[in-house]
């Protein structure tokens, strides 16, 4: 073999770095704190440790599987679009059979441990997640309909689900409204980046909402959802899931929510785009959080 072909050879760490990329870090970051919420919510004291360890490492497995799977898919559209053209697979520096074999392992790794380690429910679950994720919303949807993110966004608003499951067992009516608040928080929150990355989506050739529709019409959508979303996110209080904290919390995360909103309706700006898009992430996070210590010091009180 070629002695210079060796020294252009990526190194083991290199090609770690760029796998590891391909899983969105940042991503299934947000997705395995939804879900550990979800199991700490599943119990009125602390959970059993297995439940919560092993669910906690199977589903970030199999969401990062189905993120490297996503690249993977998307690599041409990934190539032309100023947000994405940074990842290995968009960059042609790892080729599909390294891509999928990395997929596959981390997908059966995570099944594996929530089969074995938490319960079928949860790893039939975590699985069905990530069929609705890497191949019905990303080859399906993503492609054929503006609406592919609110129809795709309920395998997104997965994770709490998955995280109740692994720790009671069994879905509740509780654990779907934590998935109701999340499938409505996902259109304003991914709309809110559409708009300000409007020309990659154009030149991607994907129906995202700004590009068939426009910016006016996608903004209304974007303060119909915020509103509505914020109605949904008091019903914990209102069935007795929460206590006072969470309603405070709600109340006021909502109030700046629907403010970003309104002033987008009102007067768009890019960078009034990127800070609705930043502060969604916080408000999911911060909603979640408020849920947590609530219940928590909820039940203290209680007892």
């Amino acid at each position: 073999m070629n002695p210079q072909v060796l020294n252009n050879a990526p190194s083991p760490i290199r090609i770690a770095s760029q796998l590891y990329a391909l899983t969105k870090p940042r991503v299934v970051q947000l997705i395995v704190f939804c879900a550990v919420i979800g199991m700490f919510l599943a119990e009125p004291g602390l959970p059993a440790w297995q439940p919560v360890l092993f669910g906690t490492i199977g589903i970030w497995l199999v969401a990062s599987a189905a993120a490297a799977f996503n690249c993977l898919v998307e690599q041409k559209i990934d190539a032309v679009m100023r947000r994405t053209a940074w990842r290995p697979s968009a960059r042609g520096e790892l080729g599909a059979a390294p891509i999928i074999a990395f997929s596959g392992a981390l997908c059966a790794a995570g099944m594996g441990l929530l089969y074995t380690q938490v319960n079928p429910l949860t790893m039939w679950l975590t699985f069905g997640t990530f069929v609705g994720y890497a191949v019905v919303y990303t080859v399906f949807l993503k492609p054929a309909t503006p609406q592919n993110i609110v129809i795709g966004g309920a395998s997104g608003a997965m994770p709490p689900v998955l995280g109740w499951a692994a720790v009671s067992g069994h879905v509740s009516v509780q654990a779907m409204i934590l998935f109701l608040i999340i499938f409505l928080w996902t259109p304003p929150h991914f709309w809110a980046l559409a708009l300000y990355r409007v020309d990659d989506y154009k030149k991607s050739g994907l129906p995202m909402l700004p590009v068939t529709h426009g910016s006016d019409f996608t903004r209304t959508q974007i303060l119909l959802y915020t509103l509505l979303l914020s109605a949904v996110s008091l019903v914990p209080y209102l069935l007795g899931m929460s206590g006072l904290i969470y309603l405070a919390a709600a109340i006021a995360l909502d109030a700046v929510f629907i403010a970003y909103a309104w002033a987008l309706k009102r007067r768009y700006s890019d960078l009034l785009s990127r800070k609705a898009f930043r502060y969604s992430i916080l408000y999911l996070s911060l909603l979640f959080a408020a849920l947590l210590v609530d219940h928590y010091l909820h039940v203290r009180f209680v007892v």
